[in-house]
């Protein structure tokens, strides 16, 4: 039997509602640490507090960071459909959302 990628992501979704900072991969938590530390971006608490409200009726699936890019990429989930939201670690301005 083969399951639609969409009801999959869902059934994911509710399983493991929320991605803790502790559940990114290790090299990324220490190249947030290291940033955090040198002040020259903003903590993922405070990204989150900005973002969050904004994105009303969606699941929250948790972060990631590029350390090159100093971007803070934050996964949704609404209706099976997966949407990404960038955000400037330095700023927590708003970069862009896709799909």
């Amino acid at each position: 039997m083969r399951y639609a990628p969409a009801f999959v992501a869902a059934l994911l979704a509710t399983a493991f509602p929320s991605v803790s900072h502790a559940q990114q991969r290790p090299d990324e938590q220490n190249e947030v640490r290291r940033d955090l530390r040198s002040g020259a971006v903003r903590s993922l608490r405070d990204i989150e507090r900005r973002v969050l409200p904004t994105k009303q009726g969606m699941q929250y699936l948790g972060p990631e960071y590029d350390p090159s890019a100093m971007v803070y990429r934050l996964k949704f989930i609404r209706d099976g459909r997966v949407m990404f939201v960038d955000v400037d670690a330095k700023t927590g301005q708003v970069l862009g959302e896709s799909r």
